[in-house]
């Protein structure tokens, strides 16, 4: 009774919850740490401080009164604020931010849709009007003007090819991401023949390692193995007897899969521009394409976690490596096999 009425009275200085605790603590004579409240010191300055009080047993077990810690955790306490009001500023300004991006996004929405139908319908007419000059007034044309305007037809179709190349850029940087078991070797392969039955003339061996799967966005990695599998598809076409190969590589820092040709190559000096927007190591006359598909490639695989690089030689052929993070290769018996497609 004397215990419980001296605890009051001290009691009766603290804040509620830590006078509350305080009273558990003489009830049920257990102990009570981590009590922290504001007081102020005699210099009329305030202070945090923080009480650890445990109850000390007589002989008979009963309580003869309570021993306690009471420590100066002013200096943590204005950290802790400090940092609260830094992460409260700091998820303000992400907030703020966010509110930008979206405005950003809406606004390359607008450009996009802009993009896709207001420039598609000039060039269609471009196009639409050049072959109805070729068709209709062929006995009046000739041969000068008639590849001026096969050269302006492909000049359009080219500028289309290069606007949807921008727009599916534009969305593999804005879509959503699903994360899912995907099978990188089932895609290979189905690229792989897709491309032999669009140009089944081609000779051309498939190499893909079986059961290469890891986890990311089925619909992106669909693209990315796509174009990396049509790259090296159109730069083995001056080759008699083409040989592509889809594997993986067992390194210390994880798995490193690869898409393999023996095609054109290209020259180490300007591989840094291979997976820039717009950037070409070969003329359009020897190889199509507007130098779009490997910065997809690219965006892809950032957008998993991964890096992107390639090696290759002139006439030598070429290899695309990377990463995703989170890749595994189920079967890890089979790292040196193959599956040959075709």
């Amino acid at each position: 009774q004397e215990l419980q009425q001296a605890g009051s009275a001290i009691l009766s200085r603290v804040p509620g919850e830590v006078s509350r605790a305080f009273q558990r603590l003489i009830v049920a004579e257990s102990p009570a740490t981590g009590l922290t409240w504001k007081m102020q010191r005699k210099d009329g300055s305030e202070a945090f401080v923080e009480a650890s009080v445990s109850p000390v047993k007589d002989e008979e077990g009963g309580t003869a009164g309570f021993r306690g810690l009471v420590r100066d955790v002013t200096e943590r306490k204005l950290a802790e604020e400090k940092i609260q009001r830094l992460n409260e500023e700091l998820e303000q300004r992400v907030r703020e931010r966010t509110t930008q991006l979206e405005a950003a996004n809406n606004e390359l929405e607008a450009f996009s849709y802009s993009v896709s139908h207001d420039l598609r319908a000039p060039l269609r007419s471009i196009d639409g009007f050049s072959t109805a000059l070729l068709e209709d007034y062929s006995v009046h044309v000739d041969e000068i003007a008639r590849d001026y305007l096969q050269r302006v037809r492909s000049a359009g179709q080219r500028m289309a090819q290069l606007i949807d190349d921008l727009l599916n850029l534009s969305r593999v940087t804005r879509s959503e991401m699903c994360s899912v078991r995907v099978n990188l070797s089932q895609l290979a392969a189905q690229v792989g023949e897709e491309l032999k039955e669009a140009e089944p003339g081609r000779a051309v061996e498939f190499v893909v390692s079986p059961d290469v799967t890891v986890q990311g966005d089925a619909r992106l990695l669909r693209i990315m193995i796509e174009n990396l599998v049509s790259n090296a598809w159109k730069f083995t076409g001056k080759k008699e007897q083409a040989h592509i190969e889809f594997g993986v590589n067992r390194e210390e820092n994880g798995p490193v899969y690869f898409v393999k040709d023996n095609g054109a190559g290209f020259d180490m000096e300007y591989g840094d521009k291979l997976f820039g927007p717009f950037q070409r190591l070969h003329s359009p006359d020897d190889f199509s394409g507007t130098g779009i598909g490997l910065a997809t490639v690219a965006r892809i695989v950032r957008r998993h976690g991964g890096d992107v690089w390639a090696e290759g030689a002139v006439g030598e052929g070429a290899t695309f490596y990377f990463t995703l993070l989170g890749g595994v290769q189920e079967d890890e018996q089979r790292e040196e096999a193959s599956d040959p497609v075709g």
